[in-house]
């Protein structure tokens, strides 16, 4: 491939995320309006995924951003993108901040891993997550100068820390 191909290609590809933003979009204001809360979309291309997060005055959307919800409304908006695209999206939603409030819960998780290796144990286990949570621990452990690996399968896949 040449360099312009190479460039045309990246293009479509952001123009394809965004897209998959647009209509994801599009089907979180549907939810919002049933669910009759009054909240802003922004969107936004992150390391080759669309990134989608709704943001609202007050404490509007304090039940939609616990973490399972998050995770559940993400899944069924990834289902609408899918139908509409015909391809599989991997589109990331942040409801208020659920995000950064996720990313500083693994921060302590790993903090504490690392404390429990510090005080001797050869390697420490976390709770099973989604692919996208394991990313964010291995990029944490990273950080931190520990080794983290994923094992399992499915919904029991988890990470394991260890000093290396």
């Amino acid at each position: 491939m040449t360099a312009e191909e190479l460039k045309t290609s990246a293009e479509s590809t952001v123009e394809e995320l965004e897209r998959e933003g647009d209509i994801a979009a599009d089907f979180l204001e549907g939810l919002l309006d049933i669910a009759d809360i009054d909240g802003d979309l922004n969107l936004d291309v992150r390391q080759g995924r669309a990134y989608v997060s709704v943001e609202a005055e007050g404490d509007a959307l304090a039940l939609l951003s616990a973490p399972d919800t998050v995770q559940a409304l993400q899944e069924l908006t990834r289902l609408a993108v899918q139908s509409s695209t015909g391809s599989f999206s991997r589109m990331i939603l942040d409801i208020g901040g659920s995000r950064d409030t996720r990313r500083r819960q693994l921060e302590s998780l790993v903090n504490a891993a690392a404390a429990r290796l510090d005080d001797g144990a050869g390697q420490a286990s976390l709770p099973a997550m989604s692919s996208y949570e394991r990313k964010l621990v291995h990029d944490i452990a990273a950080e931190r100068g520990l080794v983290s690996e994923s094992y399992g399968e499915g919904a029991d896949r988890h990470t394991v820390i260890t000093r290396g």
